[in-house]
């Protein structure tokens, strides 16, 4: 099986996950994209695949939430 790589990203003031090469949704916190990235990446190692799972730490003045 291959790898499953999930990444959240920064959009404008919003969140989004990048996986396979596209930004797939808009979230209004680092923490809801998250959990749709999990949920994605619970599927993926269902399906047998290597999962990874990336969020960058939070900046300074950035909330907890990263909203």
């Amino acid at each position: 099986m291959g790898l499953a790589q999930y990444a959240i990203v920064p959009v404008q003031d919003e969140w989004g996950v990048l996986h396979d090469g596209n930004i797939n949704g808009r979230y209004a916190t680092k923490e809801s994209a998250f959990e749709s990235a999990v949920a994605a990446a619970s599927l993926a190692l269902r399906q047998g695949h290597e999962v990874h799972v990336s969020v960058p730490a939070r900046q300074t003045g950035e909330s907890a939430l990263g909203s």
